[in-house]
């Protein structure tokens, strides 16, 4: 019988963006607090994360994030705790950074908002725990195939190796996986890295040089939703689909 990986407690949800490709729907609402399924999308990510054994989430904010503040204060578990970006936004790579405190020093999950995901035979978060090994990786992206994803029209993200080493898809050519927003990472890619904005891109970059940079595709439905088409689009799914039954 095989091992039950041990549980990340902590993680992070990027939640700090301006949503402008959702828009009007983000007008007056922040896009984490988009309802898909007659939830909000945040929520969604918390669900998945806490059915993973995380106990303690970080958030970091920015437009409209007394709404999601609010929101998420009626929440009893888990523990969620908030990093502010109020004067500017810090991009993916400076949010998190801003945020290690609240983090601590081992690794720990990281997932952006509008991605949003239903579990195929093992749940995702028990199958990224089974492969992430801190020994030789510094990251673990959960990927998609590009050509089965909702909500998505671009050329992929990454070719992978059958160890699941990454490396980037050459300019011009269409990569088979994409990046869905999901990943475990270790705190110290972040090292030596200054406070201020920039795209966690740049520690992807470190850790492929090294070869640390691993992938893991998703055997579930995955779904974009970051405008009002790739919510449409997955509402329908949804709502046809799983008529009836609670997802998995």
């Amino acid at each position: 019988m095989s091992k039950t990986p041990k549980p990340l407690n902590k993680a992070m949800i990027l939640a700090a963006g301006l949503g402008t490709r959702m828009r009007p729907i983000t007008e007056r609402t922040p896009k984490p607090l988009v309802k898909v399924n007659n939830q909000a999308l945040i929520d969604h990510a918390i669900d998945r994360l806490q059915e993973g054994g995380v106990t303690d989430i970080a958030v970091n904010l920015h437009y409209l994030g007394d709404q999601i503040e609010r929101h998420l204060a009626r929440r009893k578990s888990p523990n969620i705790s908030f990093s502010w970006e109020r004067d500017a936004l810090l991009d993916t790579g400076g949010g998190v950074r801003q945020a290690l405190a609240q983090l601590g020093d081992d690794p720990f999950w990281i997932v952006n908002c509008d991605s949003l995901w239903l579990n195929g035979p093992t749940k995702l978060t028990t199958r990224a725990l089974e492969q992430w090994n801190p020994e030789t990786m510094d990251a673990l992206l959960v990927l998609h195939s590009t050509v089965d994803a909702y909500g998505y029209d671009g050329l992929g993200d990454f070719n992978a190796e059958p160890d699941g080493l990454l490396s980037r898809r050459p300019e011009l050519e269409i990569a088979p996986w994409l990046f869905t927003g999901i990943q475990i990472m270790h705190p110290r890619l972040f090292d030596d890295i200054p406070e201020g904005p920039f795209s966690l891109n740049l520690l992807y970059d470190q850790a492929m040089e090294k070869d640390r940079l691993f992938g893991m595709v998703h055997d579930g439905e995955w779904f974009h939703v970051g405008s009002p088409d790739g919510l449409s689009e997955v509402e329908s799914f949804m709502k046809y689909r799983y008529a009836g039954v609670k997802h998995r």
